[in-house]
């Protein structure tokens, strides 16, 4: 994984934002038009959607890193390690759809893109473990930020998704020898722990839905 590159693409593209303030002036005018179950503290509401934007692309490294860590001591990086690849790629070459995007505005869809990614994985490893590979929730974030990209758009990097998932991963790939030897580690404590670090990314930044704001 050269999640080196990809930091160094966000470093630059946080210092694009720093010198053009084009993602702020872009969320404030979204701020009137947000779905009424997003919600935002009633003080600062754009600087706190902004940094839930930055950080929401910031963790995409992070996220890409540790879960090929997880697979590798899982005994599955063969199977896992060409997805991630894939979201990888959407930062270093983006899909034609994605064409004249820049800046933290651009990232956000390759990192929703790579979010979504990780996401879709999480549901094909509980669908024939029955849990996931990263017990992490970014459910919620990521509905925000499909917000934020727009519904027609977002729409159709899902299917970006989807179709990337389809051309990497089937039922045959869990009924690999090595995939049986994983299903013996699952309840590896080791695995367990290396994902405690990651709670819900939407709660640390003070955004939520109303939905989740019930359970609390």
């Amino acid at each position: 994984m050269n999640t080196a590159a990809l930091r160094e693409q966000i470093t630059r593209a946080q210092e694009h934002e720093n010198q053009s303030g084009q993602l702020a002036r872009q969320l404030e005018s979204q701020l009137p038009h947000l779905h009424p179950s997003i919600h935002l503290p009633d003080v600062d509401a754009r600087g706190v959607l902004t940094r839930f934007v930055i950080a929401y692309i910031g963790q995409v490294p992070d996220l890409l890193d540790a879960a090929h860590d997880v697979a590798l001591q899982a005994g599955i990086e063969s199977q896992i390690k060409p997805v991630l690849k894939i979201a990888e790629q959407f930062f270093s070459a983006p899909p034609a759809i994605m064409a004249g995007h820049e800046g933290l505005d651009g990232l956000l869809d390759e990192a929703y893109l790579a979010h979504r990614l990780v996401e879709e994985v999480n549901d094909l490893y509980i669908k024939h473990f029955g849990q996931p590979l990263i017990p992490m929730n970014t459910t919620v974030a990521s509905v925000i930020a499909h917000q934020l990209i727009g519904e027609a758009f977002a729409n159709q990097l899902d299917e970006v998704v989807h179709h990337a998932i389809d051309e990497m991963l089937d039922d045959d790939s869990f009924s690999l020898e090595s995939v049986e030897t994983y299903r013996e580690r699952l309840a590896s404590p080791d695995t367990d722990a290396a994902w405690k670090r990651w709670p819900s990314l939407s709660r640390q930044l003070g955004v939520g839905l109303e939905l989740e704001r019930g359970k609390d």
